[in-house]
């Protein structure tokens, strides 16, 4: 699995469901994780941002960890996986879209925290058969050398994904050295870039082009204001971001795959559309309010395709931002070409099941 990880594939982050009364919905979180799957994605990142932090204050951390395991092993795909041009693994359009391979979705579990709290989450996500940790890296008051201690100790349990996390919701300012050095961790197999951040974004490329182990680490972009120029970009040392860890992709997630698999044959159409899918982030992400819609954001266009109930979040504070709804309503009418309603409305019923 981690093979697959480094030749890059899709990877959406997997949200949260809830009833109305904010208990833990598992019916249709079941539901989400067929919908990913099918349609194409090669891996979930569950644990999250886009899954909410507070799963774990609500002692949601282990069932849902444990669910998307238990659905991803039910929904195993047949058929051998081939190679697109940029070695994706991919799989036949007819068994369910692009870009999955046929060894399985890649799980990686969020960790979170200082080292004892990160371990123990590393240790319950490789107990319910995840591949891999995706390492938050907001631990207050940690210096760089405190956090790659961490990631050692958490790499002695998994794989890590380093993750570069924007400082507008959190994230700290990490050096060119720290990325070095980071990468070059025999544990750490891959690591999203999400700063938000061009100059950021490429200290990551210099520094795992310097660690002396550019090829064993793959690049994700999490810059979901970036996804298309990030791919199509070619990145200091020669390297490339090898797929996407992203919320963004947790909606319209049939589209997302089918464009990843596009972008070897038709760079130049995905070019003139990356400005697009910016757009629409904007509208999934509420930039308009500082990003405090971004979870209801992505909630709300799957509530419109009928995989969730509501908009609900464990914080009743969190909700749609005035104006989003009528922002996703337009996005959605002027890119049609970025959703897949249609996909999800011919099988949300076998989801549902």
């Amino acid at each position: 699995m981690l093979d697959v990880l480094r030749a890059g594939t899709v990877i959406p982050a997997h949200p949260l469901a809830l009833t109305a009364e904010r208990a833990f919905d598992e019916r249709r979180q079941a539901a989400l994780t067929r919908y990913y799957l099918a349609a194409g994605a090669g891996g979930l990142a569950v644990g999250v941002h886009t899954t909410q932090f507070e799963i774990r204050q609500a002692g949601l951390l282990e069932p849902v960890l444990r669910l998307a395991a238990d659905v991803a092993r039910e929904t195993r795909p047949t058929g051998e996986a081939r190679s697109t041009e940029a070695g994706r693994e991919a799989r036949p359009a007819e068994a369910g879209g692009e870009g999955r391979s046929a060894a399985g979705p890649v799980l990686i579990a969020g960790a979170c925290g200082p080292v004892a709290q990160a371990v123990a989450e590393a240790e319950l996500a490789a107990s319910l058969g995840y591949h891999a940790v995706l390492l938050s890296p907001v631990v207050p008051g940690a210096s760089e050398a405190d956090l790659l201690a961490r990631a050692a100790a958490v790499g002695e349990v998994l794989p890590v994904v380093g993750f570069y996390l924007q400082t507008a919701i959190g994230g700290p300012e990490l050096s060119r050295a720290f990325w070095r050095d980071l990468a070059a961790q025999p544990s750490t197999v891959a690591i999203k870039v999400a700063a938000f951040d061009r100059y950021r974004s490429l200290d990551v490329a210099h520094g795992v082009a310097a660690s002396g182990r550019a090829g064993q680490v793959a690049l994700y972009t999490g810059n979901d204001d970036h996804i298309i120029a990030d791919l199509l970009a070619d990145l200091p040392g020669g390297l490339r971001f090898a797929g996407g860890l992203l919320g963004q992709w947790a909606v319209w997630t049939k589209a997302a795959v089918d464009l990843v698999a596009d972008l070897e044959r038709n760079p130049a159409l995905w070019a003139r559309r990356a400005s697009a899918l910016t757009d629409a982030n904007s509208a999934v992400f509420d930039t308009a309010h500082a990003f405090r819609g971004c979870i209801a954001g992505v909630h709300e266009v799957l509530r419109r395709q009928g995989l969730l109930a509501g908009t609900w979040c464990l914080d009743p504070a969190e909700g749609l931002s005035p104006g989003q709804a009528e922002e996703l309503t337009r996005v959605a009418a002027a890119y049609p070409w970025l959703t897949d309603d249609a996909f999800v409305a011919e099988h949300l019923d076998e989801w549902l099941r």
